[in-house]
Parts: structure tokens; sequence; C-alpha cells
């Protein structure tokens, strides 16, 4: 994926990855109940996001749809994770978020899983 989002830009895509093709006050409404922000921030955001072509307008109400998936978005900004911060190495990635807090036995069992399932 080519394009890079900012954290205020991926609030925006949030809205429309969890509740669908939205309106651009039906976002603003949304973000001003979590954030706080007024309807101007949203809609310049909200452009900023159909200029980078992460969001397709159509009308009527400036209907807002997410054109790239969160799973590519989420893949993207793993990768820049890994090689900014680990060097590359999934592995260092891997066992500073192990390291991190007491881990359940069924968050254990599941990570298990997810390791036999790549095998």
């Amino acid at each position: 994926m080519d394009i890079k989002l900012f954290d205020s830009e991926l609030k925006v895509m949030s809205v429309l990855w969890r509740e669908g093709d939205a309106t651009a006050k039906h976002i603003s409404d949304v973000l001003k109940e979590e954030t706080g922000w007024n309807m101007n921030t949203t809609y310049t955001l909200i452009k900023r996001c159909i200029k980078k072509g992460a969001i397709a307008r159509s009308e009527p109400h400036f209907m807002c749809h997410a054109l790239i998936p969160q799973e590519a978005v989420q893949d993207a900004e793993t990768d820049e994770l890994i090689n900014k911060i680990y060097d590359g190495s999934v592995d260092k990635l891997f066992a500073a978020l192990l390291s991190r807090k007491k881990l359940s036995a069924q968050q254990i069992e599941k990570l298990k899983q997810i390791v036999k399932d790549l095998e």
C-alpha cells in the first residue's frame, strides 16, 4: 500500500471500516463524540483522505466509501513498525510484545495456534 495516512486520517477511516459507507455528517458526529473534533476539522480530514485516494465521495449527502481495506493499512503500518523499530525482525517485535505483560493461559494457547497454523 502506497498511501500513507496520519493518525487523524486513520480515525476517519476507522469510522468507515467499523460502520461501512457513511455520510460526512455522520462521520463528523461520531468523531465529535469520540474526539471532540468540530465539523470543519473532520471535513478537512475527509477531503485529505479523498485527495490521497483512501475515500471515494458520492452524492447525495456527501456519502463516503473506504477505498482501502483496514487489513491493508494494518499490514503497511506493521511493516513500517517492524522496519523502523525492530530492524526488520519480526521475532524481535514478537519477543517485545510478549515480554510487555503477563499473558493468560487462553492467550498463550491462541498464540500457539497462530504459530502452528503458520507452519
